[in-house]
């Protein structure tokens, strides 16, 4: 197991160097980056995240002689769209949002059948419009909000993120947050949460889970195509009071049935193997979706679980992977989130410690082979783009979100 991760030595707690201090760190780089005040950490971060934006946007579109390959935000070209928009949200610099917009056109050439906002159609679209407004493009915000409500959703569709009725639905979320609320109307919404639940019901067993879904046979815990996921959006919704209840209900049963260690099964049926501390699976996506329930409901009991998953991500969360699924960059805004909700700033301190690990060593240890740089290394879900991301989001971590799953 612990040839999936780094070891954790970093101290759990440091407090920053000021002016007149003296630090007592030595020549140790990483411990340099941590006692460093944040003011002028975040410069470092800014600066990394801006120059990795520029080797992202060379590699997946200026070398490929702007081919799209693979449109998907999660691993394709599209994730890098979504890195230059948040990088024009944060510096407000017009030549990122262009770009975005040309690279969302060259998505839109492609054809999928995939509706989802991750790995499909919806992604495409619901990008398009929030970065049409942005650039104050009328005529191309309108043909987006065109295209996206013109996707038909198939009956077979799982109920996921990535690839289902999930996924369709955080677009619709994403839409009228950014341009405005009514934007997808609620009979749609409403019509995608009724599917999701009577399927989830209809999977129930007596004494279990009060909705339950599966993935090519298998009944997934994690974010990316199970209960979390799943979980997680139906939060940012409208539900009825039962709707409500079989939602927290499905979260207590994941937190009774957790691990002794505070990690939770990637599945229903993997209920002992205890090794995945992922977005994807494991508990740094749980994490995310139990703040979302704080947030959501204000309970007590979901906010102590969503610091003990924490813990087993500070203990074993430091991945030999970079990226934002199953990757170090991932596993950080379990803190960053965290620490919006509660205030407490040793969750701050945690993600800054994961985010210097990978600021100060993570180019060496995937150049030694140490480290896994993805199979797609400039993308969004699997690559350096996800640490760019995260970079960004270190500048102004109270307003951090995890790429396409928070909001």
């Amino acid at each position: 197991m612990a040839d999936r991760f780094f070891p954790n030595s970093m101290p759990d707690f440091m407090v920053e160097a000021t002016r007149d201090s003296e630090t007592t760190v030595g020549e140790d780089s990483l411990m340099k980056l941590l006692s460093m005040p944040y003011s002028a950490l975040s410069q470092h971060f800014k600066r990394t995240a801006l120059d990795l934006k520029e080797t992202i946007t060379l590699e997946t579109w200026g070398i490929t002689g702007q081919k799209v390959k693979d449109f998907s935000l999660y691993c394709g070209t599209l994730g890098t769209a979504f890195l230059l928009f948040r990088t024009y949200q944060l510096t407000h610099n017009k030549n990122d949002l262009i770009l975005c917009l040309a690279i969302v056109n060259a998505c839109n050439s492609v054809t999928s059948r995939d509706v989802t906002f991750l790995c499909g159609r919806a992604g495409v679209y619901a990008l398009g419009a929030v970065a049409a407004k942005h650039a104050g493009d009328q005529n191309l915000l309108n043909y987006y909000l065109t295209q996206f409500k013109e996707i038909k959703l198939p009956r077979n569709l799982p109920n996921e993120l990535l690839y289902g009725r999930a996924g369709f639905l955080w677009g619709c979320v994403f839409l009228n947050k950014h341009i405005g609320e009514g934007t997808i109307p609620s009979a749609t919404i409403r019509a995608v949460i009724d599917e999701i639940i009577k399927k989830g019901r209809a999977m129930e067993r007596k004494g279990g889970c009060p909705l339950m879904y599966e993935w090519y046979g298998e009944k997934y815990w994690g974010a990316a195509h199970g209960l979390a996921g799943i979980m997680h959006v139906l939060m940012h919704l409208e539900l009825k009071p039962d709707e409500i209840e079989d939602v927290k209900n499905t979260l207590r049963y994941m937190i009774k049935y957790r691990f002794p260690s505070g990690n939770y099964r990637a599945s229903e049926e993997d209920s002992k193997r205890d090794v995945l501390v992922h977005w994807c699976h494991g508990a740094p996506g749980v994490a995310l979706t139990l703040t979302k329930a704080v947030e959501v409901f204000g309970d007590k009991e979901f906010l102590e679980a969503a610091v003990d998953a924490a813990e087993v991500v500070w203990n074993r969360g430091l991945l030999k992977r970079v990226g934002i699924c199953h990757g170090i960059s991932g596993n950080v805004y379990v803190f960053l989130s965290l620490y919006r909700i509660t205030g407490n700033i040793q969750f701050l301190y945690r993600a800054k410690a994961f985010s210097c690990f990978l600021l100060d060593r993570a180019h060496k240890l995937i150049s030694k082979g140490e480290m896994h740089g993805g199979d797609n290394p400039y993308s969004l879900f699997e690559g350096v783009g996800g640490m760019a991301y995260l970079f960004l989001d270190m500048t102004v971590p109270s307003e951090a979100r995890f790429p396409a799953y928070e909001l």
